[in-house]
């Protein structure tokens, strides 16, 4: 009994009356499996297998019903399959498909309506149309009906109303469902939005990243350039190769092209060959045609003889009759007359024989001409069959001829637009191979630039240390002269003086430095440019005297440069 809690009976009474239809009422959960094969019976208490029911109808459920949702059913059981009132105690089972029982209802029992406790009085007004045909206004009547009626129809009633607050229910469900789909479709249009603004943005860091890998590209292509040009070469190998197979090939069609028109001047030949015959066949069948005529006049010059020899047969018999009747008289003539007949008979038997002789022979003719005739039409049909086969393999030579042709220069027009292209990707290659080289060279002329600009400072980096190395020699004996000779201290003004003149560095250094800071920086306002000029006069300070300690250097570093 596992699948009881998945239907559940309602409003199952405690007595129905058997004169009445019976409704079930009862709901299948989300659990259940629905099948049009499952079906609702009347059981009576005590049942020990599904096949003791009593009545059964089947399980139906509402239009539009989905499965896996739990939904309330009614099932209807008509008064004449219901069983006779009595003590007995039934109850609803309901059983699936396979079976099994899915939920089984309280008892309940069927019984009889009383004849006065189950009856109800009812007030009924008629309507004037009612009234009419008594001729009264309007009458109030008293209904007796059985309590059972008046409760069904309640119940009929309910129902009615329960049906139409589902749907108002269902409808007010289906109202929320479509605000929901509209609420989604808004948040899926907001959603497309959002991804075609992220779209729209990451296809702008795209751009941004495009636009790095290309100037990453372009500064690349100068490295590659070495590359390319090794990659042209071997190219170019490649190509003189195949050059050379396609000539190698070309080579080797001309020499089958030679062959095949040898093998065409073959059959051209044979094909005369077999003219020839066939004229020499047509000669021989006239000749035969005309020995067949004068064999034909020969048989009737033969029938004209017979005819002849007839004629005589029948002359000579007029005279027998008339020797017959001579006989009597010409007695001594029979014998020689008889020796006549006798030879004129031999005669016409040797004429026949001769006659019969000359048909048969013209008859083996004719037979032995017609064997020659179709042993003559056989040999000119195979004659003809392999002259059409040698004239069909003529023209797939041809055709074959043709295609090879057509390749050949397919060939010659794609290694003509192969060179071009090469010709075109070598003046490129050599171009950007000068334009490599030029920048190379002044890449070089600038680091040597560069170079003997930093050997000069230097140079005069260590001729600024000698001097200082003198000038603090110089000074140390000043010192001892001044305690020893104070009157020289205004010479000895004066020498530092020439000697800070002496310190001054050479002007083409500066010269060149402010050339190079000016080709360096961009064209700005007058205050950048005095600020810029500021700041390289104390980077030259620092650079020409880093290690200044004296006061008499300071000021002379101090000093304008001019």
């Amino acid at each position: 009994m596992d699948k009881q809690s998945t239907v559940v009976f309602r409003n199952v009474g405690q007595l129905y009356f058997p004169q009445t239809r019976v409704e079930c009422h009862y709901s299948l959960t989300s659990d259940h499996r629905w099948s049009s094969q499952d079906w609702i019976g009347i059981f009576e208490m005590g049942w020990s297998s599904v096949k003791q029911y009593h009545t059964y109808t089947w399980a139906l459920v509402p239009e539009g019903y989905i499965e896996g949702t739990s939904v309330n059913c009614c099932a209807l059981i008509h008064a004449c399959y219901l069983p006779r009132p009595s003590t007995a105690e039934y109850q609803f089972v309901y059983v699936d498909r396979m079976g099994e029982v899915c939920a089984c209802s309280r008892p309940f029992t069927f019984r009889a309506p009383k004849p006065l406790e189950e009856l109800e009085t009812l007030q009924e007004e008629r309507d004037e149309e009612d009234g009419e045909e008594d001729g009264e206004e309007e009458e109030e009547l008293l209904l007796v009906i059985p309590r059972a009626q008046l409760l069904q129809s309640q119940l009929e009633e309910s129902l009615r109303q329960r049906a139409d607050l589902q749907q108002a229910l269902d409808a007010a469900k289906k109202e929320t469902e479509d605000e929901k789909e509209n609420l989604k479709k808004s948040q899926v249009e907001w959603e497309r939005g959002r991804e075609a603004m992220t779209e729209e943005i990451s296809g702008l860091r795209d751009n941004l990243m495009h636009n790095c890998n290309m100037l990453k590209n372009i500064e690349g292509k100068h490295k590659n350039a070495r590359y390319s040009q090794e990659n042209l070469t071997c190219e170019l190998s490649k190509l003189m190769t195949d050059k050379a197979e396609s000539e190698q090939r070309i080579t080797d069609l001309e020499d089958d092209v030679r062959v095949l028109t040898e093998r065409e001047k073959d059959g051209a030949m044979e094909v005369e060959r077999l003219k020839e015959r066939l004229k020499k066949m047509s000669s021989q069948m006239k000749h035969n045609e005309e020995k067949r005529k004068s064999l034909q006049k020969e048989s009737e010059a033969g029938q004209a003889e017979v005819r002849g020899l007839q004629e005589r047969l029948d002359v000579s018999e007029h005279a027998t009759e008339s020797l017959r009747r001579e006989l009597r008289e010409l007695a001594t003539r029979q014998a020689h007359t008889h020796t006549e007949l006798h030879q004129a008979r031999l005669q016409a038997a040797q004429l026949t024989l001769q006659l019969s002789e000359e048909n048969l022979v013209l008859r083996e003719e004719r037979a032995n001409w017609a064997l020659e005739r179709e042993t003559y039409k056989q040999a000119a049909e195979t004659d003809k069959k392999k002259w059409q086969e040698l004239s069909c393999e003529v023209e797939r030579k041809e055709d074959w001829l043709q295609e090879e042709r057509m390749e050949r220069e397919k060939l010659e027009a794609e290694l003509g637009s192969e060179r071009d292209c090469n010709r075109v990707l070598l003046s490129d290659a050599s171009g950007e191979l000068q334009e490599l080289k030029a920048s190379l060279r002044r890449v070089h002329t600038e680091r040597e630039e560069q170079q003997l600009e930093t050997q000069d400072l230097v140079n005069y980096i260590h001729e600024l240390e000698l001097r200082l190395e003198t000038l603090s020699e110089t000074k140390s004996n000043g010192e001892t002269s001044t305690s020893n000779n104070p009157d020289s201290s205004e010479g000895d003004q004066d020498a530092p003086s020439v000697t800070a003149r002496s310190v001054c560095p050479p002007l083409f250094l500066f010269t060149h430095l402010d050339q190079s800071n000016r080709a360096e920086t961009p064209a700005s306002d007058s205050q950048s440019k005095r600020m810029q000029q500021e700041s390289q006069a104390d980077a030259r300070k620092q650079l020409i005297l880093p290690e200044l300690n004296d006061p008499v250097l300071s000021e002379l570093a101090d000093s304008p440069m001019w």
